[in-house]
Order: structure tokens, then sequence, then C-alpha cells
């Protein structure tokens, strides 16, 4: 039947490139050329001869339209729908928030010297690695080893003279008020000596926490204001994480033990983390909450500062339907649809309107909540050039 459509359709097409031909080129002459009423200049001639030819326009038009009814009667399968279909199933959907926030620790700290002097020794250097409350760095003391030095032999004597009127009291000789005197006099000496050896300490720089000496800001010799000089920068690589702004419509999805993808840009690298803190508060600014990403960074390779990408698993579900958004349409009433196959014969089919219910979507596929089910066949290329209940050919690979 094929070849026999096709035998006939070629025996039309000849038909018409001779009838095309004949009356193109018959009845006129040489006299009659469009060369030659080009040339003639007149314009009966010219009009004459343009009628002529819009006649023949039409005769042609109409000699298509009757080999495009004879060739459809022929031949009904020329005007179907050609598509591409795939088949729906239950599969994992993980929806992201995507946001940006850079790197930081809560163990990166510029020191600064608690006493005033001279920076008598710095015994670290850029790169050491440095143990809580190891010496980093000794300021002249201005002479208080020496008052020290004093004032612990007078704390002494103080010491002496109360334990031997101690004795005696315990004895019942002397008077209450010699021992009290004795008493008080040990106590504050004490004290005093408390508090310089305090004030001693100080010309100590110590490191708070374990780490790494990024920078030495300031040499030996100088002199250091209390408070206010910045003597060197400790930093611990260990303990890493991010802050981001989250919109408070997340805040429901967005939570503690969340998981997150972290990629830094620079680095080339990807990590796998969860969030580990959120805020109470709601900017008012930018209606955003925080949200503290734990980094490990046991290679120290990611550095304070760094830009990250993050992408926040926000939800999640096990059996979704997952489509393609490019062959979703919207009718009048507002309602999303997708032509899915009925009545499958072989390489054709009926399209049939289906109206579906989204839900969230990742790049350029979208989740159907309701409308469809696993295993259906749903139109892919082709899905808005067909109609309800219109014949189409599948030609999937």
């Amino acid at each position: 039947m094929k070849h026999r459509t096709k035998h006939i359709m070629k025996n039309l097409l000849l038909l018409f490139s001779v009838g095309f031909l004949l009356s193109s080129c018959g009845g006129g002459g040489d006299n009659n050329s469009l060369e030659a009423v080009l040339s003639s200049g007149d314009v009966a001639t010219l009009q004459a001869k343009k009628d002529e030819l819009v006649t023949q326009q039409q005769d042609i038009q109409q000699q298509v339209k009757q080999l495009d009814a004879k060739l459809k009667e022929l031949n009904p399968e020329r005007n179907v729908p050609l598509i591409t279909t795939f088949v729906a199933t239950d599969t994992l959907f993980k929806h992201y928030v995507e946001l940006q926030g850079s790197v930081e620790t809560k163990q990166n700290l510029v020191i600064t010297p608690e006493m005033g002097g001279i920076l008598e020794r710095v015994y670290v250097k850029e790169g050491d690695k440095v143990a809580k409350g190891q010496l980093l760095a000794k300021i002249d003391d201005g002479g208080l080893s020496q008052q020290l030095a004093q004032l612990q032999v007078q704390a002494d004597l103080a010491k002496t003279t109360f334990e031997r009127q101690e004795r005696l009291w315990n004895q019942k000789i002397g008077s209450e008020i010699q021992y009290l005197q004795a008493k008080s006099n040990y106590e504050g000496q004490q004290e005093a000596v408390a508090q310089l050896k305090r004030q001693l300490a100080k010309a100590n720089v110590r490191a708070p926490f374990s780490g790494t000496i990024d920078n030495v800001i300031t040499e030996q010799g100088s002199v250091v204001s209390p408070g206010q000089t910045a003597l060197m920068r400790l930093v611990n690589l260990s303990d890493m994480y991010i802050e981001t702004d989250v919109p408070e419509t997340y805040l429901t999805d967005v939570t503690v033990g969340k998981e997150v993808e972290v990629m830094f840009p620079v680095l080339g690298k990807k990590v796998t983390t969860e969030i580990r803190q959120t805020g109470d508060f709601i900017n008012p600014d930018n209606r955003t909450y925080m949200a503290e990403i734990a980094v490990p960074n046991e290679d120290k390779t990611i550095k304070p500062n760094l830009t990250a990408r993050l992408k926040i698993n926000d939800y999640t579900k096990e059996n979704a339907i997952l489509i393609p958004q490019s062959i979703i349409s919207e009718n009048a009433d507002g309602e999303q649809y997708v032509y899915v196959l009925t009545e499958k014969d072989g390489d054709k089919a009926v399209a049939q309107r289906v109206i579906i219910e989204t839900g969230k979507t990742q790049g350029d596929i979208i989740e159907v909540v309701s409308g469809l089910s696993p295993g259906v066949e749903i139109i892919d290329e082709g899905a808005r050039s067909v109609k309800e209940g219109q014949t189409v050919m599948i030609i999937n690979q």
C-alpha cells in the first residue's frame, strides 16, 4: 500500500510539473515573452501580461490545493505529529536552596599585650604551631620582678611572725589583739604578693588557644601599649564554619541537621556537611535569619574569608515524579497540563490531556504532586504541537 501511494504521488507531481511548464511556455511566442513585454514600454501590454500571470498563479494555487487534498486522501499519515515520549518513574527528589557565604573561624585572633612597655622577646615566628598556654612573647616588666622579690621577703617575715604568734595564742600566751594583728599583716602581705604576681604575669604573652602563628606584626624591641598594639595573629583552622543569611520563607525547612553541599570555587573543592546552628532572630532589614554550617578542614586547605557556594537540602521526597518544565502548558483557567499516550498501537497512539499539580522545581525539572502515576507514558518533544485526542507517531530512539 505504501509503495502504491508513493507511486501515485510521484505521478501527480510529474503531471503538475508538466502542466506548469506548458502554461508558462505555451501560447505566447517570442512576441509575448516577459522580456519583449518589458522592453515594449506599452502600459496596456504590460497590464495585459500581468493579468495573464495572475490568472496563471491562481490556477496553480488551485491545482496545489487539489494535490494536497488527494495526497491527504492517499496518505493520511502525512499530517500526524511526530513525538518522543518518556515513562514516568518515581525517584528520590532532593530540593536545594542555593546561597552564598564566607568561611569564618571563632579562633582567629590578633593578640595584643595586657601590659605596656618594651617588647623584650618574641619566641615564635610565622608558621609556628603553638599549644594553648605556650609563651609567645615577653614584655619588659619595668622593675616589677625586683618589687616582687622585696615584697616576698616581707611576706615571709609576716608569715614567720604570724606562725609564732599563733603558737603562743594556742598556748594562751599573749593577747588576742597581737594574734589578730599578726594574722592580718600576714594575709595582707600574701594578697599583695599575689596581686603583684598577677600583674607580673601580664608581661608574658601566652597563646589563648592552640593554633598557628599566621603573622608576627610587631618586632621585639618595639614599645607596645596594652590592648592597642597588635603583636601577632593566631589562627586555628580546625573549627571552621560558614555563616549565611537564609530568607525567612525557609524558616521551617532550613533547620539544624539539614544536609549542605559546600562548594569552594577557588579550590575546586566540594564538601558535604550540615547546619549546626540557626539564629532565633529575623533581621527586619532583609527578612533573613542566620544559619551556621560546620566546615570539616582536615587538610587545612580552607582558609578564613574564603568564598563558598551553599546548596542546602530543604526538601526531600522518596517517591517523586519529575518532568521537564518545558512540556507543561496552561489552559485558560490557569490549570497546568501535559499530554500522555492512550490507545497505543505500535508506533501510533492518541494524545490525552491530563491536568496536573506541581511542586518544587530544581533547575529545569519540576515535581508533579498529583495527576500522574508511575508507568504512564508522557509526550516529551512535540508536546506543545499536539491536541487533545489527536493521533501521534512515536519516534523514540
